[in-house]
């Protein structure tokens, strides 16, 4: 290979070789010596980070500065929690009742008035001249036809009772006209309920100007109906009288006053009727009212009973004093009484039965 050597520089007038860069040369010519570099100093501070640069990964450890890895413990495994128990749904709350599907109050239980304990005897011999039922007597044709009015005027009471009708157990038995038979069925009837075994009844002379009650059964006359409506001081259960039939009683008339009808229609007339029956829910009450169509009380007395005996004889009573006289008492449509109709002397009957030959005791 061909030997190289270096090229040599030219020398100064001294014989010293000449800077060969441009630097070297300005240093020699213009004396640049002093102007030298400032020291550098052995730390430089390090220059903030630059946002979004890049760190440096920082260097590993020595393999014996490693810890050895501490193994994390594995979870636990823990039993699924059991479901939590459904709860039952609470029970639908019951309906409230309405006002028109409430159940009916029960009747205050009221003390049960009681007339006195002595009793009069009945003229039986007059009530036989009267042609009346005779208590413990035979059975008659005329004892088995109230048997049958008793039984219609008991279910019909009963009935009325149950849908609560005020004078349930009042009876009104009266006639368009006088001669009619209103007595004899009144008493009659009287005494058929007497008949009866869990029930009493009170017959009362409702017939103001001419009492026939007292008489017909041979009792003696003393205060009765009207004293009691006049004088607050008496009570009507005082008054009633007692028989030696038993369940049956008798309230007279009492003394005449020419303000019958005006006693009636006032307030105290409802209470003393309501004693009469107070405490005795099988207790009858029968008035005996003068004819409809010649006196008022007939149609006072309807306001307070339930139901209403009109009493016709048969080919007497015209049709028009009928319609009259049940107009008088109206109707229980009109919140009168209901109003039933007996044939009083009949001398036939169209079916041809005759009540009581069956028992050999025929009349």
């Amino acid at each position: 290979m061909t030997e190289h050597s270096k090229i040599p520089l030219p020398e100064d007038e001294d014989g010293k070789a000449k800077p060969a860069t441009l630097l070297e040369r300005a240093e020699a010519m213009f004396g640049l010596g002093d102007f030298a570099p400032a020291p550098m100093p052995e730390k430089l501070a390090k220059a903030p980070a630059k946002r979004g640069a890049r760190k440096k990964p920082a260097a590993k450890p020595a393999p014996e500065a490693i810890e050895p890895a501490v193994e994390a413990p594995k979870p636990a495994v823990q039993p699924a929690p059991e479901p939590a128990p459904v709860a039952e749904p609470a029970p639908a709350p019951e309906p409230v009742a309405k006002p028109a599907e409430l159940e009916k109050a029960p009747e205050p239980v009221l003390e049960p008035v009681t007339f006195s304990a002595k009793r009069h005897k009945i003229d039986r011999a007059h009530l036989r001249k009267n042609g009346l039922i005779l208590p413990e007597g035979p059975v008659t044709a005329l004892l088995e036809e109230f048997r049958i009015v008793k039984r219609q005027v008991l279910l019909a009471s009963k009935e009325a009772r149950k849908a609560g009708r005020a004078g349930a157990q009042r009876v009104l038995v009266c006639s368009p006209l006088p001669n009619e038979g209103k007595t004899f069925t009144s008493a009659n009837l009287a005494l058929a309920m007497a008949a009866e075994k869990d029930s009493e009844v009170i017959l009362v002379d409702a017939d103001f100007a001419k009492p026939s009650i007292v008489s017909t059964f041979g009792l003696k006359e003393g205060p009765g109906l009207m004293d009691v409506l006049s004088d607050k001081s008496l009570r009507v259960e005082d008054c009633v009288q007692g028989t030696d039939v038993p369940g049956l009683f008798i309230l007279p008339a009492g003394n005449r006053t020419n303000s019958d009808s005006e006693f009636l229609s006032s307030d105290r007339t409802a209470e003393v009727l309501d004693r009469l029956t107070q405490g005795a829910p099988r207790r009858i009450v029968i008035f005996d009212s003068p004819p409809a169509l010649a006196a008022s009380p007939a149609a006072e007395l309807a306001k307070y009973v339930a139901q209403a005996l009109v009493v016709v004889r048969a080919d007497e009573t015209g049709q028009s004093s009928l319609e009259d006289a049940i107009a008088l008492l109206g109707s229980d449509v009109s919140g009168g009484p209901d109003i039933k109709l007996v044939l009083n002397a009949a001398n036939f009957s169209p079916s041809g039965r005759r009540f009581g030959s069956y028992y050999g005791y025929g009349e």
